[in-house]
């Protein structure tokens, strides 16, 4: 597979949905599809990188598709309710550049 931009993910998301999904969940229901994608990727990097053991059910279960679950229903709610990710993120590290130029730099514990 070649390396898309967000902005194709997003297209290539909205496509799967209307001809292989059907249609969208709500939008409420996709959020709590997302807490549930999370919790599962919370799940096994606990057990990956903390303290607790793998379950039997865990095992075989990878990171990276835990991770891309999350960031399908992350799109289709950006899909659902007309945010450009793309757009998003780009306005996300202008703010965090004006709000954290000089923070990060001054905190003792990042040194």
């Amino acid at each position: 597979m070649n390396d898309i931009t967000i902005k194709q993910a997003q297209q290539q998301v909205d496509q799967w949905i209307k001809t292989i999904g059907v249609k969208y969940f709500s939008e409420l229901t996709n959020l709590g599809v997302l807490m549930e994608e999370v919790g599962e990727l919370s799940r096994l990097m606990v057990r990956k990188y903390g303290d607790q053991s793998f379950k039997e059910s865990d095992k075989g279960k990878e990171l990276s598709d835990e991770m891309a679950d999350v960031l399908w229903v992350l799109i289709c709610l950006a899909n659902q309710t007309g945010v450009d990710l793309t757009e998003a993120l780009q306005k996300n590290f202008e703010k965090k550049n004006l709000r954290d130029s000089e923070r990060h730099q001054q905190n003792e514990k990042l040194k």
